[in-house]
C-alpha cells in the first residue's frame, strides 16, 4: 500500500472522529504524518507549485504561483496559522530550487521562526516593528515592480492586525503587493485572528483567496465567511484549514514539521 493511501486512511479516520475530537479538545498533530514522508511522496511536484497541504483524499492541495488568479491569500482562524506558514516555508526550501522560489518573513513573534533563515532560499525574518520590517516591503514592491522573471518570492506576514505598526511608506507597499503582487511573482500569504477582522475590513477586501480554519465564534464572522460558517464548525482546531475551489469547499490538513523541528 501506498503511502498516499495510508494518509488517505488516516485522515478520513480523524475526519470521521471530529465532533469527539473536538469535544475533548484533543491535539491530533502527533498522529499526522511529518512534512518530510509526505514530500518524499510526491517527489515530483511541479516546478511552479507550492505546497499547502493535504487533501482528506491523501493527494496534496498546490498553489500555482505562475498563475496569479488565486490573488493573495488570507488565513483566518483561531490556531495553526502559524504552523501552516512554517509548513509553506519548509516545502519551499525542500522542493525548489531557491533561484525560483524564496521566501521572507513578517512575524510580531520572530522567534518562532528560529532557524527557518538557514537556507538561501530565506530572504529574512523581520519583526514587525521594526524598520527591516518597512524596509523589506518596500524593497519587495520595488523587485516586483522591476521582474521579468520566473523567480517568485512567497511574503508571510503573520498578524494582519499589526499593520498599523508599519510606516506609512510600507503600509502602501503591502496594499500594492496586495493588489499587484501575484502578477509579478510575489505572493503575500498573510494571517488574521478572527477577532480582529471587523476593524481590518478595508484589508480584507484586497483578499481574493481565503483560507480559513476552526473558529470558537464563527458565528460572529457570518459576514466573511458567508457559507462557510458551517464547515469551519466541523474543522479540527490548529490542524483543518478549508479553502474555495470553484463551487465547493476544498478541506486540508497540514502536516507535522520534521521532527526536532519548531512548531
Amino acid at each position: 500500500m501506498s503511502k498516499n493511501n495510508i494518509f488517505a486512511m488516516a485522515l478520513e479516520a480523524l475526519t470521521e472522529l471530529a465532533p469527539e475530537i473536538n469535544a475533548a479538545r484533543t491535539d491530533v498533530s502527533p498522529v499526522l504524518p511529518t512534512l518530510a514522508d509526505v514530500l518524499a511522496d510526491f517527489s515530483s511536484l511541479p516546478r511552479e507549485a507550492l505546497f499547502l497541504g493535504l487533501a482528506e483524499d491523501g493527494l496534496p492541495v498546490l498553489l500555482n504561483l505562475h498563475d496569479p488568479v488565486p490573488g493573495p491569500l488570507l488565513v483566518c482562524a483561531d490556531a495553526g496559522k502559524t504552523a501552516l506558514l512554517q509548513i509553506m516555508a519548509k516545502g519551499i526550501s525542500e522542493t525548489h530550487n531557491a533561484e525560483d522560489v524564496q521566501f521572507g518573513v513578517i512575524s510580531a513573534r520572530p522567534e518562532e521562526w528560529d532557524g527557518f533563515d538557514a537556507t538561501e532560499h530565506c530572504v529574512g525574518i523581520f519583526p514587525i516593528e521594526d524598520a527591516s520590517a518597512a524596509g523589506f516591503l518596500v524593497s519587495l514592491a520595488e523587485w516586483a515592480h522591476e521582474n521579468k522573471s520566473r523567480q517568485a518570492i512567497v511574503l508571510l506576514m503573520d498578524d494582519l492586525a499589526r499593520v498599523d505598526d508599519l510606516e506609512p511608506e510600507a503600509k502602501d507597499a503591502l496594499r500594492w503587493l496586495l493588489l499587484r503582487g501575484p502578477s509579478r511573482r510575489v505572493w503575500p500569504i498573510v494571517t488574521l485572528n478572527p477577532s480582529d477582522s471587523k476593524a481590518l475590513a478595508d484589508w480584507l477586501e484586497l483578499f481574493r483567496t481565503r483560507i480559513f480554519g476552526a473558529m470558537k465564534n464563527a458565528w460572529s464572522m457570518e459576514s466573511v465567511l458567508g457559507a462557510a460558517r458551517e464547515e469551519v464548525e466541523a474543522l479540527i482546531a490548529g490542524s483543518q484549514f478549508i479553502l474555495r475551489e470553484g463551487r465547493n469547499w476544498l478541506r486540508f490538513w497540514i502536516p507535522r514539521l520534521n521532527e526536532g523541528e519548531s512548531e
